[in-house]
């Protein structure tokens, strides 16, 4: 693997899961659990003559910024698609227990100094969503997670960072809206279903999956941050990532749980007006919600650059 130096400088875009894992934390801190040696593999995959991944795609361990534990998942979109199955997901779950176990244990040991502390959870999706292969597993996985979010309320922080090749579809896209706290990159997709599924399912003239400059403008990183989907937009570098998670994280948790788009009524009341928007306007393209935003020109940001897109973009307004 690259040294720690080399990952921060290089393309989140390109990291495959262990690099962005050991690069989002501070150096020589990470420590890899169930790592490829323990050999926990998928039982169902060679019953349907798959090949097996020792670590089933997906890298989880913890390491450390600053004084703060950071328990990391990260998801590897080369194999099946970053889809989540039995053994993956239950590294996924662990992982967010292990962080809650955590907080109780510092909080009881430091009891006057744990909030700089306090653990995080940092989720890398690379993701379609379920593996088909073992799809209750993998539903089951889901809404453990959704549940063990919602055990960290008010406790630790769960923040998702989407940058990588497949993006954050499926019920994952979900579960990633669902953070705390969203950062992505330009490169970085979210959604619930991909843009080929859609054009299986409803044709090519309604949603052509071949334009790429469609599906970024629908899914990508500029749009969710104009629609405030996503809280923070960074350039295609994993020290960008790790730059923009700092600076999260030093500020006070109150602040940092003010950044949720779900977990409370009037979160809920918002996205429905949000919805309402979308039908009274019949948008045909992205850009129509992004002019109803404020930006009177918005063929142009797509071809800005990050730093020049954050000076002009106008967001969706939030209410608190």
């Amino acid at each position: 693997m690259r040294s720690w130096e080399d990952i921060q400088a290089g393309s989140f875009f390109e990291a495959n899961a262990r690099e962005r894992a050991f690069g989002i934390v501070d150096k020589n801190t990470f420590t890899e659990l169930l790592n490829p040696r323990d050999r926990q593999a998928s039982p169902h995959l060679p019953v349907l003559g798959e090949a097996i991944g020792f670590d089933d795609g997906i890298v989880t361990g913890v390491g450390l910024i600053g004084k703060r534990p950071i328990f990391v998942v990260s998801q590897e979109g080369r194999f099946i698609g970053g889809a989540v199955g039995e053994v993956g997901g239950a590294k996924m779950v662990a992982t967010l227990k292990l962080a809650l176990q955590t907080y109780e244990e510092v909080k009881k040991q430091y009891p006057d100094s744990y909030q700089d502390r306090l653990p995080a959870v940092v989720i890398s999706f690379e993701t379609g969503g379920v593996r088909l292969h073992e799809a209750n597993a993998g539903l089951l996985a889901h809404a453990e997670v959704m549940d063990l979010f919602q055990d960290a309320r008010h406790k630790i922080p769960v923040i998702s960072v989407i940058g990588s090749k497949v993006g954050a579809f499926g019920g994952m896209g979900f579960v990633a809206g669902a953070a705390d706290v969203v950062i992505m990159s330009e490169q970085g997709r979210m959604g619930l279903t991909g843009p080929e599924v859609i054009e299986q399912e409803v044709g090519k003239d309604e949603f052509d999956a071949s334009n790429k400059a469609l599906v970024y403008r629908t899914t990508g990183g500029k749009h969710k941050y104009i629609l405030n989907d996503c809280n923070f937009l960074v350039k295609d570098q994993v020290g960008a990532f790790r730059k923009q998670l700092t600076e999260v994280l030093e500020q006070p948790f109150e602040q940092i749980e003010q950044y949720r788009r779900i977990g409370s009524m009037e979160l809920v009341q918002e996205q429905i007006e949000l919805v309402d928007t979308a039908a009274k306007l019949e948008p045909k393209d992205a850009m129509d919600i992004w002019k109803y935003f404020g930006n009177e020109e918005p063929a142009k940001l797509p071809e800005l650059s990050v730093e020049q897109f954050l000076k002009v973009a106008k967001r969706r307004p939030r209410k608190n």
